[in-house]
């Protein structure tokens, strides 16, 4: 990700976000979206301009991983947050529903090439190694994804109220412990820095949410984790009411979120890049990033795979 992103009293969501997504994820897919054999019709704009399957069953399932407030996270039983919010937005343009079902992070990707969830929606970073199916090393692992940029943001250093050890930028992390969310742009972070650190060793504990990140960092087993300048902020605002953690240092890396579809679903790919434009033209766009307060994260218009 930078996954830069994700937003109530949130010493209780922190931990209903963890416990709440894995009940979710275990439940499979829950779009009894299968076609019925009978043509469907919509009065939606772009209706028309999605892949048939999708028409038939009536739904777009999205792969996301709903512990990531404010972009998604879960609620009352429900996955909310900033992401659910454009998507419905979207929705309405295409007469279709997006339905989100939560899994790991590191799993999104594989569960479109598997066929599992037509698109992907969780605060990914758009980036050429995404986009071609590379691993870290550029070895080639996957079909790769294309992507539809919709929100962009930086990085920041989270870490406990008070920075008791001191923490500036990433160069004072070298002989210390940091947490991060497993198969993340930050993870990618860390390891690039544990290389400078050379044998003054960077020890790196990765975790399937980032909720666990934010967990040992709160508990003092690691001094810092990184987070999308967005989401690091509420989290600094909500948790603890404003005692659990602070930000420091000053974002970097700042680039795009994007919705992503299999390489082979140009169609879909295109009529969501169309929808893209149409709520940002429209203002429900910017509506729902108010609703969030997150408008500087805004995009002028849609694009696809404008990732470095």
């Amino acid at each position: 990700m930078t996954r830069a992103v994700a937003r109530r009293n949130t010493v209780a969501a922190l931990a209903l976000v963890s416990a709440a997504a894995m009940t979710l994820a275990g439940c499979g897919d829950q779009t009894g979206g299968e076609s019925s054999g009978k043509e469907k019709t919509s009065d939606a704009p772009l209706f028309s301009k999605l892949p048939k399957k999708i028409q038939d069953a009536g739904v777009i399932k999205v792969g996301t991983d709903a512990a990531y407030a404010p972009m998604e996270y879960v609620e009352g039983g429900k996955i909310v947050g900033v992401d659910p919010d454009i998507a419905e937005a979207l929705g309405k343009q295409l007469g279709v529903k997006f339905q989100f079902t939560s899994g790991t992070f590191d799993g999104l990707i594989t569960s479109l090439e598997t066929g599992r969830q037509d698109i992907a929606m969780s605060s990914i970073t758009d980036n050429k190694r995404r986009q071609e199916g590379l691993d870290d090393d550029g070895k080639k692992v996957g079909k790769g994804v294309d992507f539809v940029d919709y929100f962009s943001s930086g990085i920041s250093l989270l870490v406990k109220k008070g920075n008791p050890d001191n923490i500036k930028s990433l160069d004072d992390l070298c002989g210390k412990t940091v947490a991060v969310q497993r198969g993340t742009l930050f993870e990618d972070t860390f390891k690039a820095q544990a290389e400078k650190c050379g044998s003054n060793k960077l020890t790196i504990q990765s975790f399937d949410t980032d909720a666990e990140a934010q967990t040992r960092v709160k508990a003092g087993g690691a001094v810092a984790e990184l987070n999308d300048y967005p989401v690091a902020a509420y989290v600094a605002k909500s948790s603890g009411g404003g005692n659990d953690f602070e930000i420091v240092g000053s974002q970097s890396d700042v680039g795009f979120f994007g919705i992503a579809v299999p390489k082979e679903n140009t169609q879909l790919r295109d009529a969501i890049k169309e929808a893209l434009d149409a709520i940002i033209k429209d203002g429900s766009y910017a509506k729902v990033l108010e609703k969030w307060d997150v408008k500087d994260a805004a995009v002028q218009q849609a694009r696809i795979n404008a990732g470095q």
